[in-house]
């Protein structure tokens, strides 16, 4: 696993050290700067009300707390709040979100980060909403409302179901000619126990390699909906599920040489010019005029002075890399030596034995631990590839953190 997605994150507090130790480890955070709380997401009923001065400046305190971490790969503004044709009333208040949060990271962060929206699978809006995400108004991509990647949370492939069964051909149909990075930032049903995950395999084969850039397994911890890889005790124990079992072996079994000798053919599609012709559903928002404007003139100085006394994180030493906490493997043996190995490049599978489990590791000696030397930490490949590029062949999973 080199990348994980956090939910429900906190600008108010310090994430260094958790930050530092997944720099150490290779591995990538993909940040949602929404939570649940009140007047901190958009509305599905009332967008209007729900994008304010208070809830831009909230989003705009998480891009300060994470910015400086070399690990951060990109900012998620906002997750399935489209789940049908009545949500969609909040597609334009989600593009100036995006137009927002780009502003401000131009203004007030050294590096590319890119924004991106998380997409419910529900095909009625699928089709609709990446149009409405991924078109521009300017004619080319200099229009900051335009999604920097498209990300779909899908659990249509269950248990042993085929490509096709699983519409999974319908998907590379809908997206083959994506002028954005396009990725699944959730999967994993779970109808069928414990699951298997075979849809992973095919998310990274020839049939779906050249259009999609990897997928997120949801979830990491085990909580009240039942989709999680480990179970956290509150003793501060873990244990490792048959889930986890499966997932890891499906990384193992990847052709990772192939993956990564993937490249680009031809020259990168351009973006679409918004048109009410790109909308097919009668019902869903059509004119692009409507993408309002920053909500109030304090807004626009915001964006431009940056919020007050923010709080920014940065990579710290950490030390002591073992594992202190027990861990068991499923079949309650427990695992011994674990410790959190220092990358210098990406975390790649390789058949390495862990306990009981054939599982991915990493690779690499070393990685640095101050934020003086990160040209040497997991963020390598994103300054190579411009800031976007390493997602093109994840392999992910996902957590909830406060």
């Amino acid at each position: 696993v080199n990348t994980i997605r956090i939910y429900n994150l906190s600008p108010d507090i310090n994430h260094d050290e958790c930050a530092s130790i997944f720099n150490i480890a290779g591995i990538y955070m993909m940040i949602d700067v929404n939570s649940p709380k009140p007047n901190e997401s958009l509305s599905r009923d009332k967008p209007w009300e729900s994008y304010n001065h208070d809830y831009l400046e909230r989003t705009f305190k998480i891009v300060e707390a994470f910015k400086n971490y070399p690990n951060t790969l990109l900012f998620f503004s906002a997750n399935e709040v489209i789940n049908d044709v009545p949500t969609a009333i909040t597609v334009p208040y989600i593009r100036a979100v995006t137009r927002d949060l780009k502003k401000y990271i131009k203004n007030h962060v050294d590096r590319p980060i890119p924004v991106g929206y998380s997409a419910a699978d529900v095909r009625e809006v699928l089709v609709d909403t990446f149009n409405y995400m991924q078109c521009t108004l300017t004619g080319d991509a200099t229009d900051d409302s335009i999604t920097d990647i498209f990300a779909l949370n899908s659990y249509s492939w269950c248990g042993k179901a085929t490509f096709d069964e699983a519409g999974y051909n319908k998907l590379v149909d809908m997206f083959k000619d994506s002028s954005v990075p396009v990725f699944m930032s959730e999967y994993g049903c779970r109808e069928i126990r414990p699951r298997v995950f075979d849809e992973t395999a095919a998310l990274y084969s020839s049939k779906m390699n050249p259009y999609f850039s990897g997928g997120v397994v949801y979830e990491y911890t085990q909580e009240k909906n039942d989709f999680g890889l480990v179970v956290l005790n509150s003793d501060g124990s873990a244990k490792l599920k048959t889930d986890y079992d499966n997932f890891s072996n499906q990384l193992a079994g990847l052709n990772i040489t192939e993956l990564q000798s993937t490249s680009n053919s031809g020259d990168p599609t351009p973006f679409p010019k918004c048109s009410s012709s790109l909308i097919k559903d009668k019902g869903y928002p059509k004119d692009f005029a409507k993408i309002p404007s920053p909500p109030d003139d304090g807004l626009a100085e915001l964006i431009k002075d940056g919020v007050a006394s923010p709080k920014n994180g940065k990579l710290v030493t950490i030390s002591n890399l073992k594992v202190k906490q027990v861990v068991k493997n499923s079949d309650d043996s427990v695992l011994t030596g674990l410790e959190v190995k220092r990358l210098t490049d990406g975390n790649v599978p390789t058949q390495t034995s862990v306990g009981s489990v054939t599982a991915p590791t990493a690779t690499g000696t070393g990685t640095t631990e101050t934020p003086a030397e990160t040209s040497d930490s997991a963020a390598v490949g994103m300054k190579q590839l411009g800031g976007f590029g390493f997602v093109m062949s994840s392999l992910l999973t996902a957590l909830y953190l406060i």
